[in-house]
């Protein structure tokens, strides 16, 4: 057998079924065998792989033991003269593979050979060709000397940056996402170090071949997509920790002395830094807008308050307390509503921020009435400040809409779109792009044929005029049909026209999705059908408060509710493990990987139906579990909640 490829997948779904798709058409005439391992994913990938590509060797585990771990579980049963390890997020052109396997065997000493790896937008990625990451090398990586002398031989040897882009060249460092190794290399390097549970074992395992004698090579006529899925979570305190956990690893094992030293601090120093700088940002981006918001609002409450004092009363008229305690209650009642329906969720909707607003001012009137007299200091000053409160709160968003703020938007932006493919394959997608709740302002459709333009007013150019139709109607987002072009097609087009400053898609000939641009997991880049109403934020996080509610409230009235329970030793228990967020009130019944994904539930939807055995609803569960998540409403969970009170 000429090659055995080894994916290794967990929750994505919609790239892993590109990737194959494309996998298997440049597999043509090539004598291989493709696995997938999958670590435990949610998100319905083993039964995709099943159904669509039962050709595949899956290996599908039941937890997460890491990618050196699942790599391994492959390759110790893999046939292939030559074995690759591949991406999931990553699109192949139908002569890369033949184009690698014959570079590697007209060249004995290739023991690893890397190739020209370009991002969703088409722009090359560094991490293509990299140098080994010796302490000198990391320091300039880290402390950003790197990026002010990209093409230095010494400063950027972490990226080889001296090396040219499009040449052939030997190379210290291949990436994880198309490592190709030879049978013979394998054999004397052995597998994966599994030391390493995510990160640095690529670097580990390239290095391993140079020290068994072999080289590594970057072949950049071959060539592929990276989606680079995990730059969506570098900003996270687990990607921090397990990257620099792994260059200490890498550290460890190679380096000695004085070396090792000034590497492991390097390391830990930039650890506390990037975790520091992450905490921030994440902070910052929580929290400024609420911040402004409430500045503002009390700002605006003790305006009015003076004003009204200054005008008939006195201007001390107000106690200090009023000042600083009730105003900033209400600013925070008025707030929390907002916040409670929805105000502070992305994309911006007024009207979420008006009925918040709303029915905080009708819980502070509500608490006015139920005051002692004394302690009602103005209904007027409650009544203007509300009404400054959502101007000022529109008038915030009214600004960052207008400056184009990602997320602000007032009115979806419709971006000006271009479908290139056949005409039956780019009015299915334009279907798609409907269902999805996308209108582009502008959607012209390019022909793959320059004699298909003119047969009507359909087409709008060729795509041998693409550069030019792109000026010309100030296109945003150009999206390739797949079904009509292959991918070596779409990424030269991509690579050509990568300096237009468009973003790419691509749409599968099947599935209902499109995936771009060069992060994933993004709604920004992943165009999806989405049926289910337990898929929305907000609907999700308001569940979570009302789990939280009642649970607090089951503790509150024990005295009363415990001795109402059936069954009492998991009253508490039931409590505490939902306010720790470990299980949810109503969940579904058994393993839903296709659904929304829920917390294990107490209660299911089964417990909607009384007077039916469990055995007798269960043949049906999987038709509830699909109608809860589709249909969901906060007054379905409380209604199963209080149907099963003495259940609790």
């Amino acid at each position: 057998m000429d090659l055995s490829i080894v994916i290794v997948n967990y929750n994505v779904k919609y790239f892993l079924q590109q990737c194959l798709a494309s996998v298997f058409a440049a597999l043509e005439g090539i004598d291989a065998e493709v696995w997938v391992v999958d670590n435990n994913s949610v998100d319905g990938s083993v039964a995709m792989v099943r159904e669509q590509f039962p050709q595949v060797h899956l290996i599908a585990n039941d937890n997460n033991p890491g990618f050196s771990v699942a790599n391994n579980q492959a390759l110790r049963q893999a046939a292939g003269d030559y074995l690759l390890l591949l991406n999931p997020d990553t699109l192949v052109e139908r002569d890369t593979f033949s184009q690698c396997l014959a570079f590697m065997r007209s060249h004995p000493d290739c023991g690893g050979l890397g190739v020209k790896m370009l991002n969703g937008e088409g722009k090359f990625l560094k991490e293509s060709k990299r140098g080994f990451p010796s302490p000198k090398t990391s320091f300039y990586k880290i402390s950003g000397l790197i990026h002010l002398f990209p093409h230095h031989r010494r400063i950027a040897a972490y990226y080889m940056g001296h090396l040219s882009d499009d040449e052939v060249n030997e190379i210290d460092i291949l990436p994880g996402a198309f490592l190709m190794i030879s049978r013979p290399a394998m054999e004397k390097v052995g597998l994966l170090d599994e030391t390493f549970f995510m990160y640095g074992e690529d670097i580990d395992f390239s290095w391993r071949i140079k020290l068994a004698g072999y080289k590594n090579y970057y072949l950049p006529s071959a060539r592929i997509i990276h989606y680079k899925g995990e730059s969506t979570k570098k900003g996270s305190m687990n990607y921090v920790y397990t990257f620099y956990n792994a260059m200490s690893i890498f550290s460890k094992k190679y380096f000695r002395g004085g070396g090792a030293r000034f590497y492991n601090l390097l390391i830990h120093l930039a650890i506390w830094a990037r975790a520091g700088l992450s905490f921030m940002s994440r902070v910052l981006r929580r929290l400024w807008l609420p911040l402004l918001d409430f500045l503002l609002i009390y700002g605006g409450f003790v305006v009015i308050k003076n004003l009204w004092a200054a005008s008939h009363f006195d201007i001390h008229y107000y106690p200090e307390v009023y000042t600083w305690l009730v105003l900033p209650f209400y600013v925070l009642v008025l707030m929390f509503g907002s916040w409670l329906l929805g105000g502070y969720t992305k994309p911006v909707r007024p009207t979420r921020i008006v009925s918040g607003m709303v029915s905080g001012a009708v819980a502070l009137l509500v608490f006015y009435s139920l005051v002692d007299e004394s302690q009602r200091y103005s209904r007027l000053v409650l009544l203007m400040g509300v009404l400054w409160s959502l101007l000022a709160v529109m008038a915030v968003r009214l600004l960052l809409s207008a400056a184009k703020v990602n997320g602000f938007a007032l009115r979806p932006h419709h971006r000006n779109c271009l479908l290139v493919g056949g005409r039956e394959e780019t009015q299915r997608v334009a279907t798609l792009l409907g269902n999805v709740g996308i209108t582009p302002n502008y959607q012209g459709c390019v022909a793959l044929q320059s004699d298909a333009v003119g047969n009507g007013d359909y087409f709008v150019g060729h795509i041998g005029q693409l550069a030019d139709l792109i000026h010309y109607y100030e296109i945003d987002e150009v999206i390739f049909c797949s079904q009509d072009m292959s991918t070596q097609e779409i990424i030269s087009h991509m690579s050509t026209l990568q300096d237009t400053g468009v973003t790419y898609k691509i749409a599968p000939g099947e599935g209902d999705y499109i995936i771009g641009s060069e992060v994933i997991n993004s709604m920004e880049d992943l165009y999806a059908i989405d049926l289910y109403t337990l898929a929305d934020n907000l609907q999700r996080r308001n569940k979570r408060i009302l789990d939280t509610t009642v649970a607090i409230l089951a503790l509150l009235l024990s005295p009363i509710l415990f001795w109402l329970q059936r069954s009492k030793h998991s009253y508490f228990t039931h409590c505490i493990q939902v306010l720790a967020g470990r299980k949810s009130w109503v969940g579904y019944e058994g393993n839903e990987p296709e659904l929304p994904q829920l917390r294990v539930g107490i209660f299911t939807p089964l417990n909607l139906l009384p007077g039916r055995s469990k055995a007798q609803l269960s043949l049906n569960a999987h038709r509830l579990n699909v109608r809860y998540a589709k249909n969901y409403r906060l007054a379905t969970d409380l209604s199963i909640i209080l149907r099963n009170l003495r259940n609790l």
